[in-house]
């Protein structure tokens, strides 16, 4: 598809009607769609809140329509996912749990990423296992590439790595394929129905990961990918398994600590974050995760 194809579709897409929109989408019939425009009339509500007070749309078709309309893609919940319900930002990004993410990434944008692209990558770490990284990383992944932004998910977790489940991709070449130098260019997966967004898994797991890291084929990763891509997120190992989650946030220049309710220690994780300002990586918050909130969500996903 050309550029001049896909901006037309964009402006398309902006200036056709809900009613349209869903119609060609077959989820509305011409038909209920002058139904709905009739009730419209009587009851001065929109589009869409007339179709929902009919019960011939629901929540979720107006969703979709204005995501079209503004150019905001998210996946259809349905019984063949594309990736795990657990990316909540691909699937529900107007929920409570979608809003949460967004104002994270809003937060991510004033302190560290910026429109010069001084800053690009950031690393996300924890203290311990179980704690979320993953979860937060790729969620915050599709919320950038949502944006607009060139988002390139980094899983440089080569002990435990969880990105290439989330997102439903190959893992047989990734990172520690490059950081052996095993293969030149990088092999990057772009997300199906998220325009933007592209995953480099961990790739087979080594029996020495720290001293991969230690290489000098890290930074030349890492630069060729913030020359390429708007954002890098890099998803890291525990701290307490290795100087790995070290080694990854100074060469992304900047963390992003994380800590799970009823798991974390405030010792743990005032020694993590301490352990972040003696290498002078740049800590730029820090996140509590609910997991009984992320639990409910991802029942909510699979009902």
């Amino acid at each position: 598809m050309t550029p001049v194809t896909m901006l037309s579709t964009k402006v398309r897409n902006a200036d056709r009607s809900i009613g349209a929109i869903l119609i060609d989408a077959g989820r509305l019939t011409a038909q209920d769609a002058e139904r709905i425009i009739n009730f419209q009339k009587q009851t001065d509500l929109r589009f869409g809140e007339a179709g929902i007070e009919l019960g011939l749309i629901t929540e979720s078709d107006v969703l979709y329509a204005l995501s079209l309309q503004f150019d905001y893609p998210y996946l259809q919940p349905g019984p063949n996912k594309p990736i795990s319900p657990e990316v909540v930002a691909a699937y529900k990004p107007f929920s409570a749990e979608g809003e949460g993410l967004r104002a994270l990434r809003s937060q991510l944008q004033l302190r560290w990423f910026d429109a010069k692209g001084a800053n690009t990558s950031l690393a996300v770490v924890g203290a311990s296992r179980g704690e979320g990284r993953s979860y937060l990383a790729a969620n915050l992944a599709v919320t950038f590439a949502q944006l607009g932004e060139r988002t390139l998910l980094i899983d440089a977790d080569m002990r435990t790595p969880r990105q290439h489940k989330l997102f439903k991709i190959e893992n047989q070449t990734g990172l520690s394929n490059l950081l052996a130098g095993r293969m030149q260019d990088q092999v990057v997966t772009f997300v199906h129905g998220i325009p933007g967004l592209a995953v480099l898994p961990s790739g087979p797991i080594p029996p020495n990961p720290g001293e991969l890291l230690s290489r000098p084929a890290l930074p030349r990763i890492l630069q060729q990918s913030m020359s390429t891509f708007d954002v890098v997120l890099i998803d890291t190992p525990a701290i307490e398994q290795g100087p790995d989650a070290l080694l990854l946030a100074r060469g992304a220049g900047a963390a992003l600590m994380i800590a799970r309710t009823n798991l974390t220690r405030t010792a743990q994780f005032d020694d993590a974050v301490g352990a972040m300002g003696e290498s002078n990586v740049f800590v730029v918050g820090s996140v509590l995760v609910d997991v009984a909130a992320r639990r409910n969500a991802s029942q909510a996903q699979d009902a």
